[in-house]
């Protein structure tokens, strides 16, 4: 499997390096049009819930309860979290989004869980 990477979507595409590029916001990003963001795939539906986002509002204090309420909302996506991992047998992958925090950001968690389920080792996988 190809590494998982996170970029956000405003950053220059890079055809070289950033291989098949997904957005997993719920919400398009402001000020970019479609022709401009080289999104190969756009799977909202893999994006925190309106709740979750709203709750979260980008406060890296709420980071970790943020990481643990996604994963669970993840737990229930199964079928799109395949998507990926098949695409990432073949392609590498760029997780984009859109926020202006690299650290804490739903692409930033879903990387996180998306290594984690890879390898059997989250806990709601245990």
């Amino acid at each position: 499997m190809s590494a998982i990477k996170v970029k956000r979507v405003y950053e220059k595409v890079s055809k070289k390096n950033d291989g098949y590029r997904i957005l997993i916001d719920r919400l398009w990003p402001r000020g970019l049009k479609k022709e401009e963001a080289h999104i190969d795939l756009w799977l909202k539906e893999l994006a925190p819930s309106t709740e979750l986002r709203t709750w979260f509002n980008h406060e890296p204090a709420k980071w970790p309860e943020f990481k643990k309420r996604y994963f669970k909302e993840l737990a229930n996506k199964q079928a799109l979290l395949d998507i990926i991992l098949e695409k990432a047998h073949v392609y590498s992958i760029t997780l984009l989004y859109g926020a202006k925090d690299e650290a804490h950001n739903n692409a930033a968690a879903l990387q996180e869980y998306l290594d984690k389920y890879h390898e059997g080792t989250h806990p709601l996988f245990l």
